[in-house]
């Protein structure tokens, strides 16, 4: 049997990817909304094995949201290219400058402060220079324009280039390969419908003439265990060999199919037909290993202890983090956490999370309330989220759906520190067409490794099918009230078993 590798390649809310290769070494960049650091940037030697060596925007003067900025706005769709010794990474602000631009010579940063663009008028920016070295900016519509990356300035007026073929045109990326500039676009929105599409033409502006076999890439009407894919990027391998990245998300459960890890990052082969048209390769949850070695990476580690001055990159907070709001310097050894808002329904929350990556897992962490209220808490915006909280002599776990917010259950608890739980397993509803997609408990972690539920709670409701917007769920910790310590946090995977959830006939 061939030897496979797990798809997605960067699993969890990693979207719309954008990839470029320099030597023998590939950076790509995702979508963050209205998470800080911004634009999480990442490395790999293989397109298989991924580590994120920092964010594009990590400062606040760099990513200056709001807090009245909402859930699934923020950074939109970033382009990653490298030209002329430099990286440079065209993205949309919402409710934080608008296109901006920013530059380096090292990925794994510091970036430069952003350069606006004044002239770029819609999301999804895309970056390619021609053989002169103009640098042609196209973006969702499919429109463009001519700029000076450096200064921002627009050099010629906007215009179309290209319909598509379908609804949402959007995610543009513009490949000189051979006699012919390719443009990519996503269709179709970003459900089920999403789609790729591609056409040709002799110049950077056209005229382009589709592919007469588009979409080369969509799942809509299949039943596949991979939806919505889209937004794609190509590289040229090493080898020659040419490659895709794209989004994805895997349902799961009944009707109409939940996804709750967001969308994801995906890895599918492209050849070239006869006609000289890309041709998607197959895409699958267990994908074909590419023709050279292997190279895995380190991953996140299970357990942090803060011990560091700074945060890992992939710790992630809504909107902004102050360092007066939240350290590791305040009490060597711990997470400090100084509360704004109230709770998860406040848009100012202190919150420090990572990005689920797994359909099921467990998660853990020790919290000292002595001085304030706080815990352990998984969410997907200000109305859907899940915590347990401890603080005032209790441990509490709280649900917010919709307009609704409501205890689940409360437990004495006089010490001031508690090992809080979360454990996200698969499903305990019934089968059938309403399944939902896991189950998430909410407990205690015992001396002895064991776990003592307070709450088990339908996972269907942190979906993106409940919810909506463009993020995935993401577990970490928070202080409601005062000041709240947390000497360490553990996320560990768990083994999916042979009842794994499935998804159930009629989902698209």
């Amino acid at each position: 049997m061939a030897e496979t590798f797990a798809n997605p390649v960067i699993p969890g809310f990693h979207p719309d990817p954008s990839i470029c290769r320099v030597g023998e070494d590939y950076y790509l960049a995702c979508s963050s909304f209205e998470y800080f650091p911004g634009v999480p940037v990442f490395h790999s030697r293989d397109l298989v094995n991924w580590r994120q060596i920092g964010n594009a925007l990590d400062r606040p003067e760099q990513l200056p949201l709001s807090a009245d900025t909402p859930s699934s706005a923020g950074v939109y769709a970033p382009t990653l290219r490298h030209h002329d010794g430099r990286f440079w990474l065209i993205t949309t602000s919402i409710g934080g400058g608008g296109n901006i631009l920013v530059s380096t010579t090292d990925p794994a940063g510091p970036w430069s402060d952003p350069v606006k663009l004044p002239g770029v008028h819609s999301i999804d920016p895309d970056l390619a220079w021609d053989e002169d070295g103009v640098c042609h900016c196209t973006y969702a519509g499919v429109g463009q324009v001519r700029i000076d990356p450096h200064t921002g300035t627009t050099i010629s007026e906007p215009r179309r280039v290209w319909s598509g073929s379908g609804k949402a045109p959007e995610a543009p990326h513009l490949y000189r390969v051979g006699e012919y500039w390719y443009l990519m676009i996503a269709e179709g929105g970003t459900e089920r419908g999403h789609s790729v599409a591609i056409a040709r033409g002799p110049a950077p502006d056209g005229p382009f003439e589709p592919c007469p076999a588009n979409p080369i890439l969509t799942h809509r009407g299949v039943e596949h265990p991979i939806q919505n894919t889209g937004h794609a990027d190509l590289v040229q391998a090493v080898d020659g060999s040419w490659w895709m990245v794209l989004l994805g998300v895997r349902p799961t459960g009944g009707t109409p199919g939940w996804h709750v890890l967001g969308r994801e990052t995906f890895l599918a082969p492209v050849t070239w037909d006869d006609e000289g048209w890309p041709v998607v390769g197959e895409l699958s949850t267990e994908q074909s290993v590419p023709p050279w070695p292997l190279q895995p990476v380190a991953p996140i580690p299970v357990r942090d202890d803060f011990d560091a001055n700074d945060l890992a990159p992939h710790w992630i907070s809504m909107r902004r983090r102050l360092a007066a709001d939240c350290t590791t310097k305040e009490r060597p050894g711990w997470l400090t956490l100084h509360a704004r808002g109230a709770s998860l329904d406040e848009p100012d929350v202190i919150f420090v999370g990572r990005r689920q990556q797994h359909l099921f897992c467990e998660v853990r962490a020790l919290i000292d309330s002595t001085d304030g209220r706080g815990g352990l808490a998984v969410r997907l915006d200000e109305e859907h989220h899940y915590e347990i909280e401890a603080g005032d002599g209790h441990v509490r776990v709280f649900a917010r759906l919709g307009t609704v917010r409501t205890q689940v259950a409360a437990l004495a608890h006089p010490e001031p520190t508690a090992a809080l739980a979360i454990r996200i397993t698969e499903t305990r509803e019934p089968g059938g067409p309403r399944m939902g997609p896991d189950t998430i408990a909410f407990g205690l972690a015992d001396a002895d490794d064991s776990f003592t539920e307070l709450a088990a709670l339908s996972g269907r409701y942190l979906s993106t099918e409940v919810a909506g917007g463009f993020t995935g769920r993401v577990i970490g910790v928070y202080a409601a009230s005062g000041t709240v310590h947390t000497d360490w946090f553990d996320y560990r995977p768990l083994e999916q078993t042979a009842t794994e959830v499935r998804r159930g006939s009629g989902t698209g």
